[in-house]
């Protein structure tokens, strides 16, 4: 039986009570055992702080890139390792384990050239400067420099190798030494790709530590240099959000929460275009892919009326064709979800869902999966509904299914009424809308720009290229308002702000450019 093991102070922690037992999705076997039993948090800051912090800050933008580098290297040439662990932990099949481990790679690698452009700073110069007298003799400028502090990242367990990457690259790269916690259930995949990372002696001592199992004090001990960045349930964040310690010490906190994300088919869109085959390829493939368990996932999907029946068989047929059960089997192409307790959530999230609408594809409920045992492993075949009334769809709007399950919701066509509904989900990561249409599209963005983070447009000419709306890109911003956590990651610069703080530098012109590094 492996215990996985909590890297704290520069070294390896084994605890000795306090195990959660880790499984194989697919059959249910025992697999692994967790605990942070023993772990002094106290410690563990002091160690970023004393070690990790002065190391990093002692490092320009480009130096740390090829840090970067380095762990993107290192996940890479250990890329089969890290997706057969995500098999046997995730339930993943191997494309599923690829987008974690690649995503997680890809994300460091795009951080790593990012840093080349910031080139041999520590800081970075925000806007312009500003004459603050009558003349150019007192003059300001804003900076953005390193938070004294350290980041602490809690993630999903959907994502065990990129929430790991996506949080560092942006941390490190800022200077903040981290200390990553990955969601207890599927910490093997997070455990393993530390390992590979300390083995490689490619982090400053301090710079990353992990903790598997639970964070007992460690929230409580934050101050107001330090960080949060969490990624997961709304009712777990507001949970965070609330703790006493955050708020007294005014800890910079960053959510990354639920997200009833909406598919919008625009009415100029025919069937067979390639508008319309991009939308039911995205829209199969987000409902799908790693059994739906992503937060950028389609839930909802707003179709014209007069489409919806066409649009049902489409779904439909590609979603018959599904095969669900353990990735060990060649023939599968969705494996389970990753836990029990997400099962049975899913399930009762559908029956939620069927209050407002009616199932039209699949059950709903637990299924066999290929290759497991009868009655074993924590399946759940595709399943579409459909409501009639879109505003009045009820649970559709506030209950996210965290699996393959999504809702078809009808409206009468116009830009408007599409953002209104899709207005109604409280806030999204992403919206995708299909239209070959500029000005439908531009008046969707004005209507519904607001009520999500990252818009993505299918169309005719973005068919070839497009990856999907599922796609987390590390040059884009990946957060969204409301519900979603109204939190923002990635998108290049935008990352690492988290982890700087504004300066407001004044004085005199000559001097203020000098220290910024600005040209005169």
């Amino acid at each position: 039986m492996k215990t996985l093991k909590s890297y704290v102070c520069g070294k390896w922690h084994a605890a000795g009570s306090g195990f959660v037992p880790l499984h194989d999705p697919a059959t249910e076997e025992e697999i692994a055992r967790v605990s942070s039993a023993g772990v002094d948090f106290g410690a563990a800051l002091d160690h970023a702080r004393r070690r990790g912090a002065p190391a990093l800050a002692a490092l320009t933008f480009a130096e740390r890139g090829q840090i970067l580098k380095a762990m993107s290297k290192a996940l890479r040439d250990h890329r089969d390792v890290l997706i057969e662990l995500s098999r046997v932990n995730n339930g993943a099949t191997a494309g599923d384990g690829a987008f974690d481990v690649d995503g997680a790679s890809g994300t460091l690698a795009f951080y790593a050239a990012y840093a080349r452009r910031l080139g041999e700073r520590r800081s970075l110069v925000e806007g312009e400067g500003v004459p603050l007298a009558r003349t150019d003799g007192f003059w300001g400028q804003h900076l953005l420099v390193s938070r004294q502090g350290v980041a602490v990242h809690v993630n999903a367990f959907n994502f065990p190798a990129w929430g790991l990457a996506e949080k560092a690259a942006c941390s490190l790269l800022a200077g903040v030494p981290a200390i990553t916690k990955p969601a207890t259930a599927t910490a093997m995949v997070t455990e393993r790709a530390v390992e590979i990372l300390v083995a490689e002696g490619v982090l400053p001592e301090g710079a990353l530590q992990l903790v598997c199992g639970s964070t007992g004090d460690l929230l409580d001990r934050l101050g107001p240099q330090d960080v949060l960045a969490f990624t997961g349930s709304a009712d777990t964040a507001l949970r965070l959000r609330q703790g006493a310690n955050l708020l007294a010490a005014n800890v910079r906190v960053n959510v990354e929460a639920d997200s009833l994300n909406a598919a919008v088919l625009a009415p100029d869109v025919a069937e067979g275009s390639p508008a319309f085959e991009l939308f039911v390829k995205d829209v199969v493939r987000e409902m799908t892919q790693k059994a739906g368990q992503k937060c950028t996932a389609v839930r909802r999907i707003l179709v014209p009326v007069e489409r919806v029946g066409v649009v049902t068989e489409a779904l439909a047929a590609r979603l018959g064709a599904v095969v669900t059960g353990n990735p060990a089997d060649e023939s599968v192409t969705m494996g389970p979800l990753a836990t029990a307790h997400q099962l049975a959530d899913a399930e009762r999230g559908v029956a939620e869902l069927a209050q407002g609408a009616r199932i039209v594809h699949g059950t709903g409920r637990r299924a066999d999966g290929a290759g497991s045992p009868p009655g074993k492993g924590w399946f759940l075949a595709p399943t579409l509904l459909r409501a009639d009334d879109a505003r009045g769809a009820g649970a559709v709007h506030r209950r996210e299914v965290f699996g393959p399950v999504a809702t078809l919701l009808p409206y009468h066509g116009g830009a408007d009424e599409a953002a209104e509904v899709n207005a109604l989900g409280g806030g999204t990561l992403v919206t995708s809308v299909y239209s070959d249409d500029d000005v439908w599209v531009s008046d969707f963005v004005a209507h519904g720009g607001a009520a999500t983070g990252r818009l993505y447009v299918g169309s005719a000419g973005a068919a070839e290229a497009a990856p999907g709306s599922g796609l987390v890109l590390p040059q884009s911003l990946h957060g969204g308002p409301g519900r979603a956590g109204g939190g923002e990651e990635l998108g290049g610069e935008v990352g690492l702000k988290l982890y700087m703080q504004r300066l407001a530098l004044q004085g005199a012109r000559d001097m203020v450019q000098r220290v910024a590094g600005v040209e005169t």
